[in-house]
């Protein structure tokens, strides 16, 4: 049995009929913390997309060395990895929504920092990388404290029968901000001939973000406070012992980290698709089209059986999807190739999610989110490292083919190793594992 933390809100949210049928597949936004939540989510994830955009192709426009753009996410990575035990305790042992605003407004700090040195830089005619990777340090301190923190939140918002529909809906709007930011960024980069326009943006978004979640309202259960090694690596323990959510997540960690191509999409939209910055925000939004789209069929349309199936399934696609990206010259090809990715990993998003969060008892999300993060965080910012190490010893379509390729293989042994994980069959809250 679980313990859902949304299990004491107030009855203001989403309720049944007395013949048990659900509202519809909107039920989650009849929560109101829902929805101030959301818009808080959207606005910080269009700033930092934003600003993604602008430092990969600044940094590209400095460099000209895919390498380079590899770092940016192992610079983010490592902070996560060095503090995630303690940034997972500090989410179970401190108020969530006061986290996040401390979040939010580090985020607005470090856009802040980047308008900053590139006024700078600007005013004094350098041109230096240095300032923008220790930015891009501290911003993966701030992300280390957030992931736990905003995922760990999510499921006091809403009653557990209906946290799917939450975290399809919560995906939908998460894709959404993913198209819109780097859209958005690519485009004020274009217009404005630099990056100081977009972080200039990011900062307003940002405070947008923090102006609705100081809206946000919530109940939360008494949490213990009492600090252990025992208690820091329970979120280890947990995962290490349930293996359906351990082959889920460790499934998406070794799939994306082989198969991300983000950290690429510089080179592919300046060298061999050359469709400049504004090109580059398409290719940055396309994954997320195909993921919104699917985040938002899932909220009408649940997954229902073999989910485990489904999962290693889709995962496969996710491979072959990013082989012909990898291999395409045509934009429109690249840009459907893109779509598809996103839509594929959207599914698995959508499983290992509610795997982790419904499953888990609201006293350890904190510390579970944190460890599920870190596995998030070595398949984006290591995966773009390992992207551009690739890229810099083979060449950047090989370096994405093989990825694509690297994938399937993963798909295949983890279809093999973990039986619990391929039988899945329904995404519920159960006592084993």
């Amino acid at each position: 049995m679980f313990v859902n933390g949304a299990c004491g809100l107030a009855t203001a949210g989403a309720t049944k009929d007395e013949g048990g049928s659900q509202l519809s597949g909107r039920v989650a936004f009849t929560y109101p913390a829902f929805l101030w939540y959301e818009l808080a989510r959207i606005f910080i994830v269009v700033s930092t997309e934003m600003q993604s955009v602008a430092v990969g192709w600044q940094i590209y426009e400095i460099t000209h060395k895919a390498l380079d753009l590899g770092l940016v996410g192992l610079a983010q990575f490592i902070p996560g990895i060095v503090l995630f035990l303690i940034s997972g305790h500090v989410a179970d042992r401190f108020d969530r929504k006061k986290l996040m605003i401390v979040c939010c407004a580090g985020f607005a700090t470090c856009s802040t920092l980047l308008l900053a040195e590139t006024l700078y830089q600007g005013w004094n005619h350098t041109r230096s990388i240095a300032p923008i990777y220790a930015v891009v340090v501290l911003l993966g301190v701030v992300r280390s404290l957030n992931g736990p923190v905003s995922r760990a939140i999510l499921p006091q918002l809403v009653r557990e029968e209906h946290f799917q529909n939450a975290v399809a809906w919560h995906s939908t709007a998460f894709q959404g901000a993913t198209i819109l930011g780097p859209s958005l960024g690519g485009l004020i980069y274009a217009i404005a001939k630099g990056p100081s326009a977009v972080y200039a943006s990011s900062i307003v978004a940002a405070c947008i973000a923090i102006v609705a979640t100081t809206r946000m309202v919530t109940v939360t259960k008494a949490r213990a406070r009492d600090v252990s090694m025992k208690t820091v690596l329970a979120g280890l323990d947990y995962i290490w012992k349930h293996k359906v959510v351990l082959g889920s997540i460790s499934l998406d960690l070794f799939a994306v980290l082989l198969g991300g191509a983000v950290a690429l999409l510089p080179v592919y939209a300046r060298e061999i698709l050359k469709i400049g910055p504004q090109g580059l925000g398409l290719l940055r939004s396309a994954p997320a089209i195909g993921a919104g789209a699917m985040a938002i069929w899932i909220a009408f349309r649940p997954l229902k059986g073999r989910v485990g199936w489904t999962m290693l399934g889709c995962v496969a696609l996710f491979g072959v999807f990013t082989i012909l990206f990898g291999v395409s010259r045509n934009v429109y090809v690249s840009l459907v190739a893109l779509i598809l990715v996103g839509a594929s990993d959207m599914v698995s998003v959508v499983i290992r999610a509610t795997l982790v969060q419904v499953a888990t008892p609201d006293e350890m999300r904190g510390r579970v989110n944190a460890v599920d993060m870190i596995f998030i965080g070595a398949s984006n910012e290591l995966g773009q490292f390992e992207s551009g190490l690739t890229a810099h010893w083979f060449g950047t379509v090989p370096s994405v083919v093989l990825g694509g390729i690297g994938t399937l293989v993963v798909t295949g042994l983890w279809a093999a190793m973990f039986p619990q994980l391929r039988n899945a069959d329904e995404l519920v809250a159960s006592s084993k594992s």
